[in-house]
């Protein structure tokens, strides 16, 4: 027993430094809010705040446009546009959400960054399309 009373002390020790104790003093780099740093950085996908925030509104419009469907509009708006197609809010959505990626995608391979611009032009894209197509 009077042996484990003087080996206490070194074993605590010895494993406080094995478990990081040793760098109880040194403060960790802060790095702050990054929209491109990984939310998770082990999972498979680089969830971003970004992408997150993206598939969350286009999940969210799904959503909208099915209760709207299901609730209001039992049967569907169909109305033909200027276009000349016959569509639903459903068929609207897809068609705003398609217009944004390639507005963005030509806007990104033409000018560059900042983003703003095609931003507002997608937002100006979007009620074309729920109010005249």
């Amino acid at each position: 027993m009077r042996y484990l009373f003087t080996l206490l002390p070194l074993l605590m020790a010895n494993s406080a430094t094995a478990q990081g104790w040793g760098n109880v003093a040194k403060k960790e780099e802060e790095t702050g809010f990054s929209w491109t740093a990984p939310l998770w950085p082990s999972f498979w996908m680089a969830w971003t705040p970004a992408t997150f925030v993206l598939f969350c509104g286009i999940f969210g419009a799904i959503a909208v446009i099915g209760v709207l469907e299901v609730f209001k509009y039992r049967d569907g708006i169909e109305r033909k546009g200027v276009l000349g197609l016959t569509t639903t809010l459903g068929d609207r959505l897809f068609i705003c959400l398609l217009g944004t990626a390639y507005i963005f995608l030509a806007w990104l391979g033409l000018v560059g960054q900042p983003v703003w611009w095609p931003l507002g032009i997608s937002i100006a894209w979007g009620i074309f399309c729920f109010r005249k197509v």
